[in-house]
């Protein structure tokens, strides 16, 4: 054989040789890691929950160490050593950890509030405790005693909403540093076996090298986190608790509004009280109930000026719709800012000649909210929200007589979700989700009902997803004979895709139909909707070259009108990120390219289908970087642009929007940070919506009564947030948030809208030019006198202006002194919460 024929063979094995070890990397990479097993040994005497692992009972248990790394180099052992035992009594699991550490100094240790991560290390024990390989709790404590607790669920993913009450204790001893947890079993929920079967997982975070180690490995390129659990044995003859504690409390506030109607007082006071109730029902089932709850201390909304056809989604920030909800999110059927929402009849309230409207208030108190959750050992979530809310009217008084009169703006109200939720092999499952709002007196009601469903293979690596809803409403427009148009509404959506390993897909198809309207206690920006879409990823997990890790993944997009079927949109989109090996700086993109399309929504025209948009095609691109948080001084970037065809129809400019945002943080030391962000964007040429539509409340403009105007405008918006946290130890923090925001529109010309797209300018000499400012103050001072129990002092400051016509400026600097010196509502609070446990009382007792 010749030498050039030996080379060519030479290559040929080698390259078999290189592909069937990539080949085998990757089957690696996308096979469980072995389940590991951890004997728990049961006491008889109390511990001392000191941080010292010095009793006998620690030494003679079993240990669980050789954590392997997940990230940022999967696979690896860990060098210095963890080491994790578990013990158990008749009431509680005790989980004692070491972590060794090559000097003091190795041990980051930034003092945070309570479920805030920081540049700070962390232990974490995780239990699935019914093993269905779905569910799981997330008890995490830092080297500070900071305590953060997390669920996981398909529906949220990991919701760090979730609190329980249980006690730990940490020291760092020398090279060390060691957590002692006690979990009692009525912050968790277990079946009544003789034996139990958990699963069990262990995490430490080493953040001095910004590396994280699970005692059962988890590959981060297999779909899932708690199927790649361990599992904990012998826990035995343990009895679930019984659960129940009442947390009562008290507030008051104080608040000064000086722009309350002429006959009001300036200054008012209130006191309140209620309390929040949990009664474990059974071994799987629990009952949260608010009574007469007070939401007045959490965090203000981030008001926005609204342009779109859409209505503005907040954050949640009330504390009992965000924790323990994981089965009510099934489906994303449920907002649950539409319990306690602005009254249904709050822009309807008119005054007469000689009448001014004294009184509408904005949110709707809730009488009660009642939540029922839990899961059986055959793996069926059951859940069951109701909440109540009671009439509320706005006051109207006539400015001759003084005689006032009350208008009803919202009925008395019922909320209902009923989940029934079955796990299934594989990390698969089945649901239903029911929705209903029910009001009384002459207005409708809403029911939404929905299947889902998601089937995994064995191997976890490729899903069948997807769902059916119907939406029903029946009854008449509040305060009208009127009977609602969106009667009967269906959803449906089909998917299938590969969900595990370098290379992932998804095939997805979804219609919504015209009268699909989920909106009386979900949310939905658009129905009417025909789309499909294709996703893919590429992601290389392990380090090369510089980087520690590489991901890139794109879509393709397709959208019809569903009713009548007309062509929406398509786009196609691409992204990627990266983490540098040494200075964990991570940099990324977001591109996309959106042919022309037609915007049906925009004109406010209904039912769809006869005008709409043409907005000219464009190309998006935006790139971004975050610095390493390591650093006392972080900094977060990024900037873009879209570019606009050219649409020469009336001879406009050329569109286009930019976009830049920063977000630097300085840490002073443990106890100390400053946050600063800072958002700004340019709307340049657009077009959007003036008068006209179907906006009953829109005023219409002669001669152009019944015709939609559309007008060309600048839109500047900036947001700044300045935000500085002091924490005293890990029961006690001071946290200061002022948000200044302002937005600025200036239009240029207007153009009547006619069928099919086709615009024509006209002669409009209305002045649309205005300008929207927000402020906001949000002191909060909290401490955790007792497990479970707090006292929080509150100021809320805020004031807003919206500036018409020549009123309006284009100066930033104009518009924050505007709206400084403008009357602001203030409002200073305390509010004290006692938790009262039955297990303690009786034992105390």
């Amino acid at each position: 054989m010749s030498f050039t024929s030996t080379l060519r063979v030479a290559c040929l094995l080698l390259a078999l040789g290189l592909g069937a070890r990539q080949a085998a990397a990757q089957a690696t990479a996308t096979t469980a890691a072995p389940k590991r097993q951890l004997q728990a040994v049961r006491i008889s005497e109390a511990l001392k929950m000191d941080g010292v692992l010095d009793e006998a009972a620690w030494q003679q248990a079993p240990v669980a160490t050789d954590f392997v790394q997940q990230r940022p180099n999967p696979g690896v052992p860990e060098k210095q050593k963890t080491e994790v035992r578990v013990l158990y009594d008749d009431a509680n699991l005790y989980v004692g950890a070491i972590m060794h550490d090559v000097s003091p100094d190795s041990i980051l240790r930034e003092m945070t509030a309570r479920d805030q991560f920081g540049n700070s290390d962390i232990f974490s024990v995780f239990l699935d405790t019914y093993h269905d390989q779905i569910n799981g709790y997330n008890f995490t404590v830092t080297p500070t005693g900071v305590q953060l607790d997390a669920r996981y669920s398909p529906a949220v993913g990991e919701d760090w909403n979730w609190n329980a009450v249980w006690e730990s204790r940490t020291a760092i001893r020398g090279t060390d540093w060691v957590a002692e947890i006690r979990i009692p079993y009525s912050a968790i929920r277990f079946s009544n076996m003789p034996e139990q079967l958990w699963g069990l997982n262990f995490a430490r975070q080493r953040k001095r090298d910004n590396a994280q180690f699970f005692w059962n490995e988890v590959k981060p390129a297999i779909n899932g986190f708690v199927n790649q659990w361990g599992t904990l044995h012998g826990v035995r003859d343990v009895k679930p608790p019984l659960r129940l504690s009442l947390t009562p409390y008290v507030s008051g506030y104080v608040n000064d509004n000086p722009l309350n109607a002429e006959g009001q007082r300036r200054t008012t006071t209130s006191f309140n009280g209620g309390a929040d109730v949990k009664w474990g029902i059974n071994e799987s089932f629990t009952l949260d109930a608010t009574l007469v709850p007070d939401f007045g201390q959490v965090q203000s909304d981030n008001q926005v000026l609204n342009l779109s056809p859409f209505e503005v989604q907040f954050a949640e920030n009330r504390q009992f719709f965000t924790e323990g909800t994981e089965l009510f999110n099934k489906g994303n059927l449920f907002y649950s800012r539409r319990v306690g929402a602005t009254p249904i009849g709050f822009y309807d309230v008119q005054a007469g000649d000689d009448e001014k409207i004294v009184r509408n208030p904005a949110e709707t108190r809730l009488l009660n909210a009642t939540k029922v959750s839990g899961r059986t050992r055959q793996g069926l979530g059951i859940g069951v929200f109701n909440a109540l809310s009671n009439d509320v009217y706005a006051t109207v008084r006539n400015e001759e007589t003084g005689e006032e009169r009350q208008v009803k703006t919202q009925p008395f109200s019922n909320y209902n979700i009923a989940v029934l939720d079955q796990s299934l092999k594989n990390n698969s499952y089945v649901s239903l989700i029911n929705t209903n709002v029910t009001r009384w007196g002459q207005t409708y009601d809403a029911n939404v009902t929905g299947g889902l469903f998601r089937f995994n293979d064995k191997t976890n690596t490729y899903a069948l997803d997807g769902g059916v809803v119907y939406s029903r409403r029946r009854g008449n427009r509040f305060g009208s004979e009127e009977q609602i148009d969106d009667r009967d509404g269906f959803k449906y959506e089909i998917g299938v895709g590969k969900i595990s390993g370098t290379w992932t897909w998804g095939l997805n198809h979804r219609i919504e139909s015209d009268r699909y309207n989920p909106n009386d206690l979900g949310i939905l920006f658009g129905n009417n909707n025909i789309t499909q879409a294709f996703d893919w990823g590429y992601h290389k997990y392990k380090p090369f070259w510089k980087v520690n890790n590489f991901h890139i993944f794109g879509q393709a997009r397709y959208s019809l009108l569903y009713k009548p079927t007309r062509y929406q949109n398509h786009s196609y989109y691409l992204g990627a990120n990266t983490v540098f090996t040494k200075s964990f700086l991570q940099v990324g993109f977001d591109m996309s390219v959106d042919p022309k399309n037609h915007d049906f929504y925009e004109p406010r025209v209904f039912p769809l289908g006869k005008y709409y948009v043409q907005v000219p095609g464009s190309t998006f691109f935006l790139a971004f970087f975050n610095s390493d948080t390591r650093k006392k001084f972080a900094l977060g970037m990024n900037a873009g642009i879209r570019g606009y065809a050219l649409d020469d129809r009336l001879a406009r400019p050329r569109r286009a929007r930019y976009q830049f945002g920063a977000y630097p943080r300085y840490r002073v030391n443990d106890h100390l940070t400053f946050r600063y962000s800072l958002d700004w964007s340019l709307g340049q040429n657009e077009i959007g919506y003036v008068n006209g539509g179907m906006d009953a409340g829109e005023p219409l403009d002669e001669p152009f009564v019944g015709q939609v105007v559309l007008g060309r405008r600048n839109v500047v918006t900036v947001s700044n947030v300045v935000q500085m946290a002091y924490t005293f130890n890990n029961r006690m923090s001071f946290t200061l948030r002022t948000r200044h925001y302002t937005s600025n529109v200036r239009y240029r010309d207007f153009a009547r809208l006619g069928e099919g797209g086709q615009e024509e300018l006209i002669d409009y000499r209305r002045n649309r030019d205005n300008t929207y400012n927000a402020f906001n103050v949000d002191a909060v001072y909290s401490w955790w006198f007792a497990p479970g129990s707090q006292v929080s002092l509150v100021w809320k400051n805020a004031g807003s202006t919206f500036l018409l016509a020549e009123q309006a400026t284009p100066q930033y600097f104009d518009n924050f002194n505007n709206t400084i010196n403008t009357p602001h509502n203030n409002s200073v609070s305390i509010k004290v919460l006692y938790y009262l446990d039955y297990l303690t009382l009786r034992k105390g007792r």
